[in-house]
């Protein structure tokens, strides 16, 4: 048997399912309600691409479905959408899922959007300035829209919506505003075609079946009945799919190679301070952003220490080297020497902001899985009813709903990921968010935490001392540059009996040691301690905690391989394009953009083998990470001042600090 021709045919079908059944869950607007039913249509914007019309009955449709679903925002699909938009819609959108992932990417087809006024007045979104944008920035703005209205963002098929005259094809900036790679997707394009054909000429009849599957795709999955897409020109399409492919993709290769006309002035200028920024910075080198060199252990003091690993920054490929010395007698590892402050800011700059925000941005959308886990495992210690107090709670529908913590802390995080996520597991707690960037509070006006504290953790511990019954650290403290201080702020701000979660890269992993200086939990420059577990157990049991639930399996992250691939192509080929890169020939522009492409199958295996790797950590209960709920026990009453209040133990120095 061919198995290529097997695979693509099983591989086909599989795709040619799962897009039909999108198709068919993809929502319908109502026709236009009567007149003693008219929605209230106050309120509420609807944005249309240039070319693109909307009677007022569509308008008044959407609001009405809108409000019936409780939705703020509405991506409108044209009915008579051409089949390759609609089948590039539906591999980004599962329209069953999509409304309630509050971390999923907004999509949009380009055409029309209904928004809420008061998200677009939350978000700083001019409607006006928006009326008769090109497509491309109409699917960005539903990108920034979904920000904002998480878990009320929606798409239906408008029968009344007009796609204007002509085709529209999805050129590279429709691609880039899907945050896709357009040139590496045309030649994924192409290379399929080529692959398609190939088999059809040389593997006989399998192979004729697999070019037959993917020509018939758009037929199989939009015809028949029961589907509210129905192009006009389906038939049409359908025939010319493959000559029709290949010419979208070498259009869409050509658009991605030409420079970018129609960059935003404002954008370029920010790019050329950035690079003004970035040379100032390094023509005064990178020595000075490392203090001396530390002769014993953080964590117990012994002077017993060994090189683990010597690595450049294999993140951004920001000039400097960077050392991780181990304890012989503790096994603690951290950096020596360490960033100062100084560096810090240097080589965080542009990582989780700027530059690489929306890179940040789109992995950590992708955890939702991980993010619902790190939460749920509070499940068998937070009692029934714990935030039904809430002031601003609703009433619940059952007891299990009502069951959870009032108040929560999420320490160090960012956007407020975790804490957008963890609303579907406990849906009447209280999120707040700290952390040193901007970000958090962005996340604040999103409305991902209730409140964002910017700045050091344990300059907030007096302030906000006892308030909170939950404290949350997911892959934090390894960022910072005194893990106890931060133990002693959350023994601080935390309530007797409160709970705190921690989650840290596992530096006795095996994987550490086969991967050597390519091994992602490393994250050199970020990470300045890798602490083990046992020493974890000690620090918390020093400032009064309790240890309740320890995970390893269950925490790992199944990125080993691929963040290896990824570490020695930043190694081998760094990308030339960024700010702080120096000016490089054609050649070997062209050389490093060689290596990145030769890169993607190792990518792909290395997701395979991450899979496999994955399955046999969690059942073996052993990974690159490791999760603790500890709950800090109340204080014991003074004997000689009788029975009182509960109140916090004082902190005290764990590990031998």
């Amino acid at each position: 048997m061919p198995w290529t021709s097997a695979l693509l045919v099983a591989a086909l079908g599989a795709g040619t399912a799962r897009a039909r059944r999108r198709a068919r869950a993809v929502p319908v607007l109502p026709g236009a309600p009567s007149v003693a039913a008219l929605p209230r249509a106050a309120g509420w914007r609807l944005l249309t691409a240039r070319g693109t019309g909307a009677d007022g009955a569509t308008f008044l449709s959407a609001c009405a479905h809108a409000e019936r679903e409780g939705l703020r925002v509405l991506d409108l699909i044209p009915a008579d959408l051409g089949a390759e938009s609609v089948l590039g819609l539906l591999r980004l959108l599962d329209p069953a899922s999509y409304p309630g992932d509050r971390l999923a990417r907004g999509r949009g087809a380009g055409y029309a959007v209904l928004v809420a006024e008061e998200v677009l007045a939350r978000a700083g979104i001019d409607p006006e300035a928006w009326e008769g944008a090109d497509p491309a920035r109409l699917i960005t703005l539903v990108h920034t829209l979904k920000e904002y209205a998480a878990d009320a963002t929606g798409t239906a098929v408008a029968p009344g919506l007009s796609c204007g005259p002509g085709p529209r094809r999805a050129g590279a900036a429709e691609l880039r505003a899907h945050g896709l790679p357009p040139g590496p997707l045309a030649a994924a394009q192409v290379a399929g075609l080529a692959l398609l054909t190939g088999v059809a000429l040389r593997q006989g009849a399998w192979g004729r079946v697999a070019a037959g599957l993917y020509w018939l795709q758009p037929y199989a999955i939009l015809g028949g009945p029961g589907g509210a897409l129905r192009p006009a020109s389906l038939v049409r399409d359908t025939a010319a799919r493959p000559l029709r492919s290949l010419g979208a993709a070498l259009r869409t290769a050509a658009a991605a190679a030409a420079p970018d006309t129609a960059a935003d002035p404002a954008e370029a200028a920010r790019e050329r301070e950035r690079r003004e920024r970035y040379r100032a910075d390094l023509a005064a080198g990178t020595d000075r952003f490392l203090e001396p060199r530390r002769a014993d252990c953080p964590w117990c003091g012994s002077g017993s220490l060994a090189v683990r690993v010597t690595v450049p920054d294999l993140l951004q490929g920001k000039p400097g080297r960077f050392t991780l010395d181990e304890c012989g007698e503790c096994g603690h590892v951290f950096q020596n020497p360490r960033l100062t402050v100084e560096g810090l800011e240097f080589y965080y700059r542009d990582f989780y902001d700027g530059e690489g925000g929306e890179g940040a941005g789109a992995v950590f959308g992708r955890m939702g899985a991980t993010y619902r886990a790190r939460a749920a495992l509070l499940r068998p210690y937070v009692a029934p009813g714990a935030a039904a107090d809430r002031a601003d709670a609703a009433p619940a529908p059952d007891a299990a709903q009502a069951a959870g913590p009032g108040s929560w802390l999420d320490v160090g995080t960012g956007h407020g990921h975790f804490c957008n996520a963890a609303r579907s597991v406990w849906p009447r707690t209280r999120f707040d968010g700290l952390d040193m960037g901007d970000g958090v509070r962005e996340a604040e006006r999103r409305g991902w935490v209730d409140t964002g504290f910017q700045g050091q953790f344990p300059d907030f511990a007096a302030k906000l001392a006892g308030q909170y019954e939950v404290v949350s650290m997911y892959h934090y403290l390894e960022h910072t540059r005194d893990p106890f201080a931060e133990l002693d702020a959350a023994a601080a701000v935390l309530a007797p009996g409160g709970l705190l979660a921690i989650e840290l890269p596992d530096p006795g992993s095996r994987m550490g040691r086969l991967l050597g200086s390519a091994w992602l939990p490393w994250f050199q420059p970020q990470h300045q301690h890798l602490i083990p577990a046992a020493n974890l157990r000690g620090a918390l049991a020093d400032r009064g905690f309790t240890v309740l639930a320890e995970e390893h399996g269950p925490a790992h992250q199944g990125n080993d391989f691929f963040g290896a691939v990824a570490l020695t192509v930043t190694r081998l080929a760094p990308d030339p394009g960024r700010p702080w890169a120096p000016a490089l020939p054609p050649l070997r522009r062209a050389v490093r953009h060689a290596v990145r492409t030769a890169a993607l199958p190792c990518f792909a295996g290395a997701a395979v083998l991450d899979a496999l790797r994955s399955a046999a950590a969690r059942r073996a209960d052993g990974g690159n990470a490791y999760r603790m709920l500890a709950r800090k026990e109340p204080a014991a009453p003074d004997p000689g001042q009788g029975p009182g209040p509960d109140t916090a133990p004082p902190a005290t120095p764990g590990g031998g600090r």
